[in-house]
């Protein structure tokens, strides 16, 4: 089987950090009218550039995910969907959206969606060689095959697992969601596949309530509103110990949501900022004690600030020897490796 367009080979001097500044989300102004900071991605990666922590050059740019690409996963009848303003108004939430001519809609939300979506893909793959990869975006837990919600208008997380089975020699998956809200959309693609472990831990207060999906979950952390930092480890170290006992992955698809910070409006938890970079942290620390590749996107997180903690959390996890450490070029290595 040949190797798809969304996969292509890094420079060795390049550190799997996939981002794309078209990731970035505007038109017209509509874009204010959503919680959601719709330029979250590129402030992600200024705070890592003004920390010089990268450059420009280091990160790795992501294809497009195309029509046949989204077919692995998507039905053709929700595909055709998405050409209807009113149906992206939808799931993207903001309700004017349905009054803006499709065109505009598809290059303004839609292509900066798939352009996420590819980076998820291309992620899955750089993970497996380098033992980690980080998709600065990417995570649209809500959307399955045949529907998207909750600002998630395509299934990367499923695409990306689909992928590493079709191209690549990937057996199973252990999906780790962190996000606030259930991941109601991988969990009814997986319904009924034991090759795909996930495990999920949520606020069982807020959207989306999906009791069908919730069956695909093999273990599942229901939190309630207000946990604050020690409960959530706790669980946490608790549960995913105890998960990896269990099944022992090819791959570890994190989806690290932000939407658990406090104050966030939408994940109505209490998760301190140090909180969120210590739990990134011993999510990566875990998967390299037990050799096992991840891949992290980003997910959720509503808040202004929730940039500025991704971007702590990344230095974090180079600071303590959990990324950065796959081999280099000798001389024209552009990633800061001094951090």
């Amino acid at each position: 089987m040949s190797t798809s367009k969304l996969y292509y080979d890094i420079r060795e001097d390049q550190w799997p950090l996939v981002y794309d500044d078209r990731y970035n989300v505007s038109f017209c102004g509509f874009e204010k009218f959503h919680v959601f900071d719709a330029k979250k991605w590129r402030n992600i990666v200024q705070f890592l550039k003004e920390a010089n922590f990268i450059t420009s050059e280091c990160l790795v740019k992501p294809n497009e995910a195309k029509e046949n690409d989204l077919l692995v996963v998507h039905t053709k009848k929700y595909l055709k969907s998405l050409k209807w303003s009113a149906k992206v108004a939808i799931i993207a939430e903001v309700p004017i959206v349905a009054c803006v001519p499709n065109i505009l809609v598809q290059h303004a939300y839609l292509k900066p969606m798939r352009l996420q979506t590819g980076g998820s893909v291309l992620a899955g793959k750089l993970a497996l060689e380098r033992g980690w990869a980080i998709n600065i975006g990417g995570g649209f837990h809500h959307c399955s095959g045949d529907k998207g919600g909750g600002f998630c208008p395509y299934a990367d997380i499923t695409l990306l697992i689909k992928y590493l089975v079709m191209y690549r020699t990937v057996q199973n998956a252990m999906i780790v969601d962190l996000d606030a809200h259930q991941g109601n959309g991988y969990q009814r693609d997986f319904l009924g596949v034991p090759e795909v472990y996930i495990m999920d831990m949520y606020n069982r207060h807020i959207y989306p309530k999906d009791e069908e999906a919730k069956r695909a979950i093999r273990r599942k952390i229901e939190l309630g509103n207000k946990v604050e930092d020690l409960e959530y480890m706790l669980k946490l170290r608790k549960n995913l110990k105890a998960a990896l006992n269990e099944f022992k992955p090819d791959i570890l698809v994190y989806n690290a949501g932000t939407d658990v910070l406090d104050s966030d409006p939408l994940g109505h938890m209490r998760i301190s900022e140090i909180g969120i970079i210590k739990r990134d942290e011993f999510v990566f620390e875990i998967c390299k004690a037990h050799h096992i590749p991840i891949v992290m996107l980003t997910s959720g997180g509503y808040l202004r600030r929730t940039a500025r903690i991704i971007a702590d959390s990344i230095m974090n996890l180079k600071a303590k020897g959990l990324i950065g450490n796959e081999p280099k070029a000798k001389k024209s290595f552009i990633c800061n490796d001094g951090i």
